[in-house]
Order: C-alpha cells, then structure tokens, then sequence
C-alpha cells in the first residue's frame, strides 16, 4: 500500500495542466483551461482544468477528479499504475513499504524487462510499416479491402515480406534473445551438437500492430494476403500480451467510445479497420480467442454500454452464448449489453463495404439486449408449450443467471424467465435461492383488499374563463444543439457553504483572513465548524496545499462526503470564480451580518439601516457571483 503521505507529496508536485494536456487540447480560458471533454462527446468546450486545485471538472457530463484520477479514467490505468506515472514525470519515487528489498528488485527488473520487449516490438512494427510502402502487392491489397493511407496510418498497418529472415535487416543483432521472447521470431528444437536455426513468424503478410491502453505496441496479428493457413497468426502469450485480457483497436477507438456511448466488439482485425474507414471508430475486436470476462471488464472502464457483434452462422452463435456468459458478471441495471446477428453472408467489413455505415449504424440500434439473449439461449432445444420443454429451459437457465451479480437487473431477469417457465416467480425465487415461499393464505381464502378511498368529484362542472395567453415572447426561441445529461437542479448554496468551501479548495486563503474572522469560522456548528477545525489542523501538519491534495487527505479521514456537499451546487451552477479572495471576503462579511441580526432580534432591537445597505449589496454580490441564498 502506498503511504498516503507520499500520495499528498505527489499532488503537490504534479501539474494537472501538463498532465491533461498531453491528452486533451487545451486552451487558457482566465485562470484556468478549458478544452473538450474526453470523457464524452460535445461540440462545445465544457472540461475546465484549474491549475489552482489541481483538478479537472466537466460541466456536461459531471466527471472530476485530480491527476491520478484523470489517468485512471482516460488511460484505464491501475492506482498504481497512475501513481507510478506520475512520480517518474516528477522525479520522485514510489515508496514500497510492504516489499522486501529482493521482490522489490525482482519488480523492478520485471518492469525493465518489459519495457524492453515493447521497444523491442515498436521497432519491428516501424519496419514492417516501411516494408509496406515498398511492397505494391501489399499496398494493392489494401486498396482493395477499401483502405485508405491515412485510416492504414492510423492504425500503423504494415507488412511482412516473403523471406524467412527479413527483420534481420531491420535489427543490430538477429540473435538477440529478445526478438524470440518477443514472439517475433521462431527457433525450433535443435539436434543435440547442432545449432537451432532461426526464423521470422511472420512472413508475407499485413501486419496489425496490437497497442495496449497506453498506446505501446505489445503483439501483432497478420493476415495472408492470398489463400494460405492460418488465414490469421498472432503473437504468442509473452510478458506483455496475453490474448485473453487485451483487445485490438482498444487504443484507437477510446475517444469514439465516449462520443458514441458504446463499444462494438466484432470478430476480426480487418473488421476494426473498415468500420473505422467509414466513421465507426468505437470497434474492437478479440484476439482470436473467445470473448472473456476480462474483455468485458475491460471494456466496462470505458463505457457503459457494449455491444457484440456476431456472425448470423452457427460459429457466430455459438461465438455470442461465451460472450453472454463473460458479460453476465458485470452485468448491472446501470450497464447495457446488447447482441448484434449480421446476415448470414456478412460480417461487419462486407456489411460496412456493401450497404454502408447508416445500414450498419441501424442494425446496432436493432440489436438484441441481454434479457432477451440470456432467455433465447435458455430456451434453444425447449419446446415451450410443454411442461417437459419449460423444465428443461428453466434448467438452462439457472447457470447463466446465477452469473449475474446482485442488484434489480438480477431480480428483473427471475420474473422474465419465471413467465416463460410459466411458473409463479415466488416459486422459482424458493427453488433457486433456498428462501422460503411467501406464506399461504387460510383456507382458500384471499386476503381482503382495503377499501378504496372514495375518488374526489367537482361539485359543479368547471368552465373556463377564456382563452389563457402567455405574456410577452414566453416561448424558447432556440436551443443548443447539444443537450447536457438530465439531473437534480444545483440547490443555492449559503454564504457559510461558500466560505468554507473555498477555504478547502484554496487553503492558502486562511492566512488572508483577520483573526475575528478565523474565530467566527472556528465557532461555525456542525459539519461546517468540524471541516473548518480539520483545515486548521491540515495547515499545521502540511501548509497551503493544492485542492487536489487536500481533497484526497479529507477522503483518508472520512470528510470527503461532508466536502463533496459544500462543492456540488458550485459544479452544478457552472461557477468559474475569477477572484477565489475577493469571493471569501463577500462570504465572510455576509456572515458576519448574518449573525450581528441574529444577536439584535431576540433583544427587541434591530439591525440600522447601513447594516441592511451593505447586507443587501453584500447578497446581490454573492448571488451575481454563485447564485447564492442570503440564508
């Protein structure tokens, strides 16, 4: 476990500006910078960045967050992973406190040893896409499939030529043991006395370079470009690639994800490819191997909506009942999995090719959902109008919704299979789950509905007094084309709200403040007063800190929550505080008024007329500001 002071250290030290920048454009915009959210998609720039608190805001889509969350979510890096990133950019280094000193080593050199097969095998995907240009047969082929050269860029296709030992021209050394340990190249058994000879796996063919979510090159697949077997050979499981976990097209199809809302998985490379030459770019493909959890899990940290894609044949059939059975463990009523069956002559490449995007675009909007796939697969063989036939569909059925986890998707599923079974939901929840079947009501005899209320009727009949008429150009002249998720209206924040909220987010701001102010926050009651005591004692231990670091110490000390509250309805608003001082001192005053008319009331008295001048400014101040209540 990292220390949670090395965590802070780090925070301090990074800046989030050039960390989001290598990975979203960015433009200044006051005192921070705004760009397009990478998180979804909009026309508009909403994605605010602050170099002040080190954090990042969407105002369309509502996600926020520090460094290391940004390259969680954008990269789908591990916390570590992320941490790890960050300190090298800065110089430091990752405290392993639970490791002994020789499994500390033993990681580092695991790590050297895989970044030097990634290198290893960027350097072979740079020769085989120079082959490419040099090799016309390839290049036609190519064209053929519909290809153009900047969707072949994109993706770094490549080529592999004829010979046997061709990547010998494109390395110092073709003994080196990295280019066999990197699946590049073959030694088969040797003769005891004789010496092995080497060889190139791959050879005349295209070449599709397999990135991770980092965008290094970790595998490649090639196709033959005439008839010849296997029509696809991939890279051997090695140190950095494991089929089973990583995806083609996964890299590049990260942005179209999050503007289309979903991932399409298809079968093929070539697949990925000509989708994205006609705009789908949110394909991925397995790497020959069947989808598995780890896929789908994979998939999930980027969207929440997947959508498989099969062959209408018996193989694509039998292709969806595995991805069925790797997706329904992350299953939820929150994620959206959906079964796509092209024609039986088609798959995705010729579909795209021959009826284009619009047509295929149409056929995902078609596509099955996993209720309706799960209960199809339960019942395949089952003659459902017998009792023999719902049995054995309900038998089917049990394991792979046993796979679901628990939530109201699992529950929803129990009484659509128990219809079909033709059999009291109660009944299979008992049989299924061991829980007793509701009691059984006396002697026959239904329980006795309550009585229903009597329905309220007008005592006359209503006439309207004429014809209603909206004053002045009531109705909405325009509107933006693009729409920001629906929610619960921000909810006005007060003047306490405000002034400890931005005492938390710029801790460097308590020095500025007057003792008499100090006291007055110090004695707030309640969450206010509690958060307000932290800081003090954060500043102490620490001194002024990002809100990014100050953040993630609320979260080790369980105020998170209490913070999250006080900074929602600014988020919400769309606030974009140009003078964090100036904002404390308006808070603070108001306040002050606040309690000076609180004091006054109980004796009788009243606050003078300057007194409510100045609070009146003071609030129109504030609500110009944040929208703020004067309560």
């Amino acid at each position: 476990m990292i220390p949670q002071g090395f965590i802070h250290d780090l925070l301090t030290r990074v800046d989030i500006v050039e960390v989001v920048g290598r990975h979203v454009d960015l433009k200044k915009a006051g005192i921070n910078h705004k760009g397009l959210c990478p998180f979804h998609g909009e026309k508009s720039p909403s994605f605010i960045v602050s170099p002040s608190r080190q954090t990042y805001h969407c105002f369309g889509c509502g996600v926020h967050g520090n460094a290391i969350g940004f390259l969680m979510e954008h990269t789908a890096a591990t916390f570590v992973e992320a941490v790890e990133d960050l300190a090298q950019q800065v110089g430091m280094v990752v405290p392993q406190d639970e490791r002994s000193p020789e499994q500390r080593e033993k990681a580092k050199a695991e790590k050297a040893r895989q970044q030097s097969l990634t290198d290893v095998l960027a350097r072979a995907a740079g020769f085989y896409k120079d082959q490419l240009r040099k090799s016309p047969r390839a290049v036609a082929y190519l064209k053929g499939r519909g290809l153009t050269g900047q969707i072949a860029a994109r993706f770094g296709l490549g080529y592999a030529p004829e010979g046997w030992r061709s990547l010998a021209s494109g390395f110092p050394s073709y003994d080196d043991p990295q280019l066999v340990e990197s699946g590049l190249v073959i030694t088969p058994d040797a003769e005891p006395g004789q010496d092995a000879k080497r060889y190139d796996r791959f050879r005349d063919r295209v070449m599709f370079p397999i990135r991770n979510v980092q965008g290094e090159v970790i595998g490649f697949g090639g196709r033959v470009l005439d008839k010849g077997e296997p029509k696809y050979l991939n890279s051997p499981e090695t140190p950095v690639f494991h089929k089973g976990r990583e995806l083609y097209g996964l890299f590049e199809g990260r942005q179209a994800m999050r503007q289309r809302g979903y991932a399409l998985v298809v079968e093929g490379y070539m697949d990925v490819v000509a989708l994205a030459q006609y705009g789908i770019g949110n394909a991925v493909a397995t790497l020959g191997t069947a989808c598995t959890a780890d896929h789908v899990h994979k998939l999930f940290r980027h969207t929440e909506t997947v959508v498989f894609s099969f062959d209408g044949d018996a193989a694509g059939r039998r292709a969806a009942v595995r991805a069925l059975e790797a997706a329904l463990p992350h299953a939820t009523e929150t994620r959206t999995v959906k079964f796509l069956f092209l024609p039986t002559e088609h798959d995705p490449d010729s579909y795209v090719r021959d009826l284009g995007a619009d047509a295929f675009e149409r056929c995902v909007e078609g596509a099955v959902p996993l209720s309706r796939q799960l209960t199809t697969v339960a019942a395949d063989g089952c003659d459902l109008g017998t009792p023999e036939g719902r049995a054995r569909m309900l038998n089917q059925a049990r394991p792979l919704w046993s796979l679901l986890p628990e939530g109201l998707l699992r529950r929803q599923l129990l009484g659509e299979i128990a219809r079909q079974g033709q059999m009291p939901e109660a009944e299979l929840q008992s049989l299924w789950l061991g829980a007793p079947p509701p009691a059984a009501e006396s002697a026959g005899t239904p329980a006795e509905a309550p009585a229903e209320k009597p329905r309220w009727q007008p005592k006359g009949e209503w006439k309207p007094k004429g014809e209603w008429k909206g004053k002045g150009d009531w109705k909405r002249k325009g509107r933006d084309d693009e729409q920001r998720p629906a929610g619960p209206r921000a909810t006005p924040s007060t003047p306490t709200d405000n002034a400890v909220r931005l005492l938390l987010q710029h801790s460097e701001l308590w020095e500025t403040l007057a003792d008499e102010d100090r006291a007055l926050l110090h004695d707030l009651p309640g969450v206010h007063g509690e958060l307000i005591q932290w800081l003090e004692r954060y500043l102490v231990n620490h001194g002024a800190a990002p809100w990014a670091a100050v953040e993630t110490a609320l979260q080790a000390d369980g105020l998170a929550g209490a913070a999250s509250k006080l900074s929602r309805p600014a988020q919400e608003l769309g606030v974009e505080e140009q003078s964090p001082a100036s904002d404390l001192s308006i808070a603070v005053n108001a306040m002050r008024l606040s309690r000076l008319g609180a004091q006054a009331a109980p004796a009788g008295g009243s606050v003078t007329d300057e007194d409510r001048r100045q609070a009146l400014e003071l609030m129109a101040q504030l609500r110009a500001r944040h929208g703020v209540s004067s309560r």
